[in-house]
């Protein structure tokens, strides 16, 4: 009899234990599933302004889920650099792809016909990781500085504005400005590799309002944009009604294409309109590019036939575009385009064929097809009214919904960043519009107030966030911050020894080869 109750108490005990490690693991488990959901993330934004002024402004939110999706309960902004670059205007900036340690290049070009050169880190700092770091300030507002980052020095290759920079690589930077050239340099140790020369146009009449000097005819490369291949690029130049092919193997011009009279007045150009190209861009998958001008835009193939109008209701001027990748359901969406506006609005287009038209129906019709809108962001609806000069589409890393985890970063000619969380996912070419985005900003004291004619597009997202920088922004880029190891090292401090750091801030042996 002792012997089974023995045999019984140990029975119980065990099952005892075995019922504590189950409640133990799942509580770890829903602890860190809550974790993993309300993990912070922070964003890095710069901003070139009107005052000469490069501002870097960090945002810190915490992404929680519940029942109705994820939310940010808070966003908090702090300064992370601001000074003076460049003797006049900052015109572009441009970011290369992050390195292996963690790091990105920056470069801003200006009117004072100079590029500046910086790494910013990829990574939080450690110190401020840990609470460390915060610089007091008498302004008020929050400063934390990241030591990591540092300036590298300027190009003085240009002999006017600068207009447009691309890391196509982390390897090259090319550059476009007013002197009617193209350069392309070597980030290793910024060699000048090639300089492509644009061919200054004709005087065919001068518009009214032009700027160019007396005897003198409008010059220089607006904009440029390269293929995804690497091979082949797309530049407009001031004072053309046309876009230039570049065959970069070579680096020879590969052909000209004139924009017909049809295609101006499909984007609501006039006969006394410049009729120029201000933006252009490819998507990811090399398969279009959209030029736009003032009040429109157009959509292109890679035989460099018109498909598609971009055209913004109501009508309005054209700041900035982008091509967005989108994953809705697991499956990659390359014809998603954003178009920024000068009354404060990114309106979202679906460039994909319209109503199953294919290229030979495009053909045989003269009329080039409008592409539909299918959302829209910001506006008059949540006090965005002042012209958007640029935009940045981001993701936060980890999410298993890549398109409902999605930010975008916008900064106005007023000296505001917002940043929106907004939902791209495309359903039988229509975007689902945000919940308590549009009905909550347009009802004003038990009464519904008249809307303009472009809140029937769908509003797909929500503000999260504002910040006033206090200088009129031209140009915007941003990207996120990844979280730094405990136990990791500084890849900016110099090696030791038998190593030296090079231009990327990489450790190289001295015996190693170029």
């Amino acid at each position: 009899m002792m012997g089974k109750r023995k045999r019984a108490e140990n029975e119980v005990d065990h099952d005892l234990k075995n019922a504590t490690e189950n409640v133990t693991n799942g509580s770890r488990a829903l602890k860190k599933t809550k974790t993993a959901l309300q993990r912070p993330f922070t964003l890095q934004i710069i901003t070139g302004t009107y005052e000469r002024i490069l501002h870097g402004v960090t945002a810190t939110a915490v992404c929680a889920e519940g029942d109705e999706g994820s939310t940010f309960s808070e966003i908090e902004f702090a300064d992370s650099f601001l000074f003076h670059a460049h003797g006049s205007s900052v015109r572009c900036l441009a970011l290369s792809p992050p390195s292996a340690h963690g790091k990105v290049t920056l470069a801003s070009g200006g009117s004072d016909q100079s590029i500046n050169l910086y790494h910013l880190s990829a990574r939080k700092s450690v110190k401020n990781s840990r609470n460390i770091g915060s610089v007091p300030s008498l302004s008020g507002r929050k400063v934390v500085e990241n030591p990591k980052n540092r300036e590298l020095g300027s190009l003085q290759h240009h002999a006017a504005n600068v207009n447009a920079l691309r890391f196509p690589t982390r390897s090259k930077l090319l550059s476009a400005a007013d002197d009617n050239t193209i350069a392309i340099a070597r980030t290793r140790d910024w060699t000048i590799l090639s300089t492509i020369k644009v061919p200054i146009p004709k005087a065919q009449g001068r518009p009214s309002g032009d700027t160019a000097p007396p005897g003198g005819t409008p010059s220089g490369v607006v904009d440029f944009a390269i293929h995804p291949s690497m091979k082949l690029m797309i530049s407009l130049t001031r004072g053309e009604r046309c876009m230039r092919l570049w065959n970069l193997v070579t680096g020879r011009k590969a052909g000209v294409l004139n924009f017909e009279k049809t295609l101006l007045q499909a984007v609501g150009e006039s006969r006394w309109s410049r009729g120029e190209g201000f933006r252009v861009e490819w998507n990811s998958a090399g398969e279009e590019f959209v030029i736009s001008f003032e009040k429109g835009a157009v959509v292109f193939g890679l035989d460099s036939k018109p498909k598609g109008v971009i055209k913004t209701t109501p009508l309005s001027k054209i700041h900035q575009i982008h091509y967005l990748d989108t994953k809705p359901k697991g499956h990659l969406h390359t014809n998603l385009l954003a178009v920024s506006t000068e009354d404060g609005r990114i309106v979202f287009f679906n460039t994909a064929p319209i109503n199953g038209n294919t290229t030979e129906s495009l053909e045989q019709s003269s009329d080039i097809p409008l592409c539909p809108a299918v959302g829209q962001l910001g506006g008059h609806a949540h006090d965005s009214k002042n012209r958007l000069k640029d935009f940045e589409y981001l993701t936060v890393e980890g999410d298993e919904d890549f398109s409902r985890r999605s930010l975008m970063v916008t900064g106005s000619s007023d000296g505001s960043i917002r940043v929106w969380m907004v939902d791209l996912s495309i359903d039988s070419g229509h975007m689902h519009p945000m919940e308590n985005s549009l009905d909550d900003a347009c009802v004003s004291n038990g009464q519904k107030k008249e809307l303009p004619a472009s809140n029937a597009i769908p509003q797909v997202g929500r503000l999260v966030g504002k910040y006033e920088t206090g200088n009129r922004i031209i140009c915007l880029k941003a990207y996120v911050i990844a979280e730094a190891a405990d136990g990791e090292e500084d890849p900016h401090q110099p090696a030791d020894g038998n190593g030296n750091v090079n231009g990327d801030g990489e450790a190289t042996s001295d015996d190693s080869s170029a």
